[in-house]
C-alpha cells in the first residue's frame, strides 16, 4: 500500500517549498496541508492538483504498484 503524505511532503522538500507556498497554491490552510502530509490516501482530484502544483506524477506511483500486484 501507498502511503501518499509523507510522499507528497518528500517531494514538496526535494522542490525546496516551504508548506506555506503550498497552502497558498492549494488554497488552504498550513494546518490543511499538514493533515495531507498525515493521509494515506488524497482524494483523486486534490491529488490531481497537488501533482500539477508540485510538478510530479503521484498517479504514476500507483500505476507502478497496480503493475507490481498484477505480476504476483
Amino acid at each position: 500500500m501507498i502511503d501518499i503524505g509523507p510522499i507528497i511532503k518528500q517531494k514538496l522538500k526535494e522542490r525546496k517549498k516551504t508548506i506555506v507556498w503550498l497552502a497558498e497554491n492549494l488554497s488552504c490552510s498550513r494546518t490543511n496541508v499538514y493533515k495531507i502530509f498525515n493521509k494515506r490516501s488524497v482524494d483523486t482530484a486534490d491529488l490531481l492538483r497537488i501533482s500539477d502544483i508540485l510538478d510530479f506524477d503521484f498517479f504514476e506511483l500507483y500505476s507502478k504498484e497496480l503493475k507490481k500486484r498484477k505480476q504476483k
